[in-house]
């Protein structure tokens, strides 16, 4: 019996310590209508989804940053990003962009993931812009 108690104490414990190890690198998903109205803090990692509309994308002269928009519906976030974009990405497509806010407001992405094809939408994405379609 007593080692039995000590065997579920451990597995909790290790739980536990897994959770907290975890809970600095999970990045939440916000389109941004819900980024705009929960005010995130500048420097939390966030996973921010949507589409980016048509003539948004602005490239730099350095050819490797690029600032866009991406709205779902309610909202629009402008977000930077420097590296190659996926061969997938580009105007009126769906997004998801890993990074995080600075304190002006601009999302700063470190990674960018494009679309599957011609009617993928992220999941979230396509929830969020079906309410905000039929509240209106």
């Amino acid at each position: 019996m007593t080692l039995a108690l000590l065997a579920v104490a451990a597995v909790i414990g290790a739980a536990l310590l897994a959770m907290s190890a975890l809970k600095d690198q999970a990045a939440y998903f916000y389109t941004p209508g819900d980024a705009v109205r929960d005010h995130l803090p500048p420097d939390k990692a966030i996973r921010l989804g949507g589409m980016v509309p048509k003539g948004s994308i602005q490239h730099f002269p350095d050819g490797v940053t690029i600032r866009f928009l991406v709205t779902d519906g309610q909202a629009t976030v402008p977000v930077r990003y420097s590296g190659i974009v996926p061969a997938l990405f580009r105007e009126g497509s769906g997004v998801v962009a890993d990074g995080r806010f600075d304190a002006s407001g601009l999302f700063m992405a470190d990674q960018i993931l494009a679309k599957h094809d011609e009617r993928y939408m992220p999941p979230q994405v396509a929830g969020a812009m079906h309410k905000t379609k039929s509240l209106k």
